[in-house]
């Protein structure tokens, strides 16, 4: 029995550097897991560096055998009562550090929201009046209303409805004939034969394929009270009220623009009615 024990322990072949006992006498040798044969053995210091390349620096990740799956049982020496502190008080940072990170960020975007929706109060009411109204208000209420004011210009910038608008006109616009002559090539869009001949009705732009980009929403929806402020002043310098004076710009900008937006829409629909794909040219033979 000895013999063969003797003989097992000789044939030892460390699966990661291949070396046997033969090669290095002295290494240190362990089964670390349930692999039976060639993989059952492995050097200490091999297997080491095989688990630091695993870790990848974690010392606490978990580490398999590669072969059978077996979770490798990994001892660290006890740690004194500073050390000890030392790594509890590491860890519980690094897990805290995420969450503080989020609480950061998101305390900075609701402060730079109350900064804005104040800015924009004045902007529109007036700075002496602006200053007026928000110290008289409840401080709760201005923690709440000042940050949904860009909030509310966001969401009303995704509202399209200038869609809703232009559908209407490409449904009744062969009963108002006033369209026809103010925007020749309208009876084109008629659906069902009703009117002039349709040359092709384009296929509809599914809503996301004609979807604006979140950076000119967030830019258009910041910068519309300013906008509104100076067509306000510009077209509307004789009213007094200078919130009355900002609501009427930005109305008048809304709907200037909309119109705008509307004609353009339209137009690229009729170009697209209008499209007409040419034969190939034929080639001369040679």
């Amino acid at each position: 029995m000895c013999f063969c024990l003797c003989v097992c322990v000789c044939f030892r072949s460390c699966w990661v550097c291949f070396a046997t006992d033969e090669d290095d006498r002295t290494a240190e040798w362990v089964r670390p897991c349930r692999c039976r044969g060639s993989t059952k053995w492995v050097h200490q210091s091999c297997l080491q560096r095989w688990v630091d390349e695993k870790q990848r620096g974690n010392s606490t990740a978990r580490v398999a055998c590669p072969q059978c799956n077996a979770e490798y049982l990994i001892v660290f020496p006890k740690l004194g009562p500073v050390v000890y502190v030392l790594d509890l008080a590491d860890r519980l940072i690094s897990k805290a550090c995420p969450f503080a990170a989020a609480g950061i960020m998101v305390g900075s975007i609701y402060w730079t929201a109350v900064t804005y929706g104040a800015v924009t109060v004045m902007q529109v009411v007036g700075h002496k009046e602006g200053l007026d109204v928000m110290e008289r208000a409840d401080p709760l209420f201005l923690l709440i209303g000042l940050p949904t004011i860009p909030v509310m210009l966001i969401l009303g910038k995704m509202i399209r409805w200038e869609d809703y608008v232009l559908r209407l006109w490409r449904k009744y616009s062969n009963k108002l004939q006033i369209l026809n002559c103010i925007f020749p090539g309208q009876c084109l869009i008629v659906v069902q034969g009703i009117g002039c001949p349709v040359p092709r009705i384009p296929a509809e732009a599914s809503p996301l394929a004609d979807h604006m980009s979140a950076t000119r929403i967030l830019c258009g929806a910041l910068v519309f009270p300013t906008i509104a402020t100076i067509v306000g002043k510009l077209m509307f310098s004789s009213v007094n009220s200078n919130l009355q004076r900002t609501i009427l710009g930005g109305i008048a900008f809304v709907a200037i623009k909309g119109a705008f937006k509307v004609y353009f829409k339209q137009q690229q629909y009729l170009r697209q009615a209008h499209r007409k794909i040419l034969n190939f040219p034929e080639m001369d033979e040679a």
